[in-house]
C-alpha cells in the first residue's frame, strides 16, 4: 500500500532551533518515516546533520557540548562582525565535505539573496557553502557569496519552509517553528536589536503563511534567548515533549491521507 511522503519544515530562531532535534527524535522513534526536510537558519543546520547521516544521540551530545566560540571569528565590521569561516569549516567536518545531493534523504537548504530579494532553496552543492548562508543573520554574520549573489539567513524571507517541503514533494507537512516574540525581551546587543526585529517582522507573515502545514509543532521555547547556547537540553526536552503531544494527530493525517 503506498504512503504518504512526508516532509519536514524546520524553521529558523537560533540556539531555540535545538528543539528541532526533540521533535526528529520522537518522529523517528514513533515508527514516523521523514522522507525529506527543508530548514531555514538553525532548522537548515539541523537538517543536513540529521541528512548526514548522523545519529541522534550523537546529535545530542554535540549540541550539549555546542558553545559559541566555536563560530565566532570576529572580523572589522563591514558587513558584519562575525566573518564565519569558523562555522562554515565545523560545518564542512561533520557532515563529511558532502554535497547536499548525496545526503541520506532529500534536503533544501532556505537562504535569502540580499540583492535580488528573492529565496533560495539549495538543493545541490557543498553542504557547508548552502548551511553557512542559510545561517548568516543580517548585521551579525558576512554575507555569504555564491554564485554571483550576496546570501543571508534564510529566515528573512521564510522563516518556517513549508513551501519548500511542498515543493520538494511531500504530502503531508509537519512543520516546526521555534521563533516566537518574547514579550518584554531584555535587549542589551546589536544581536538582541537585530534577533528580535526578525522575530517581530515575521510574527504576521508566518500567521498567514502556517494554514499550509497539516501539523504545526511550536515547542514553548519563547522563554530562552535565540543567542545563549546554554539551556540547550531543556530546550531539546521541549521539542521532545511538544511533538510527543502532535503524534496522534500526526498518525491520524497519514491514515486519513491512505484512505
Amino acid at each position: 500500500m503506498k504512503r504518504p511522503r512526508i516532509g519536514l519544515a524546520l524553521g529558523s530562531g537560533g540556539a531555540r532551533g535545538f528543539a528541532h532535534l526533540g521533535v526528529i527524535k520522537v518522529l523517528t522513534e514513533a515508527g514516523i518515516p521523514i522522507d525529506l526536510i527543508a530548514g531555514s537558519s538553525m532548522g537548515a543546520l539541523v537538517a543536513s546533520f540529521y541528512g548526514a547521516g548522523i545519529d541522534l544521540d550523537r546529535l545530542y551530545k554535540l549540541s550539549m557540548a555546542f558553545k559559541r566560540k566555536y563560530f565566532l571569528d570576529f572580523t572589522v565590521p563591514k558587513m558584519g562582525f562575525i566573518a564565519g569561516k569558523k562555522i562554515k569549516e565545523f560545518i564542512r567536518v561533520f557532515t563529511h565535505g558532502k554535497n547536499i545531493e548525496d545526503l541520506s534523504i532529500p534536503i533544501g537548504i532556505v537562504a535569502t539573496d540580499l540583492l535580488s530579494g528573492e529565496k533560495v532553496v539549495f538543493r545541490k552543492g557543498l553542504v557547508a557553502d548552502a548551511v553557512r548562508a542559510s545561517i548568516s543573520i543580517p548585521g551579525i554574520f558576512v554575507p555569504e557569496k555564491y554564485d554571483g549573489r550576496m546570501l543571508v539567513d534564510g529566515g528573512v524571507v521564510d522563516r518556517v519552509p513549508i513551501s519548500v517541503v511542498k515543493e520538494m514533494g511531500a504530502d503531508i507537512v509537519i512543520a516546526v517553528d521555534v521563533s516566537m516574540v518574547k514579550r518584554n525581551a531584555e535587549i542589551s546587543s546589536i544581536y538582541d536589536v537585530i534577533m528580535q526585529s526578525l522575530d517581530i517582522m515575521q510574527t504576521e507573515i508566518k500567521n498567514y503563511r502556517e494554514m499550509a502545514a497539516n501539523i504545526m509543532i511550536r515547542p514553548p521555547v519563547e522563554k530562552y534567548s535565540s543567542k545563549a547556547f546554554t539551556n540547550i537540553e531543556e530546550i531539546i526536552k521541549l521539542g521532545e515533549e511538544e511533538a510527543r503531544k502532535n503524534l496522534d494527530k500526526i498518525k491520524q493525517e497519514i491514515e486519513h491521507w491512505k484512505e
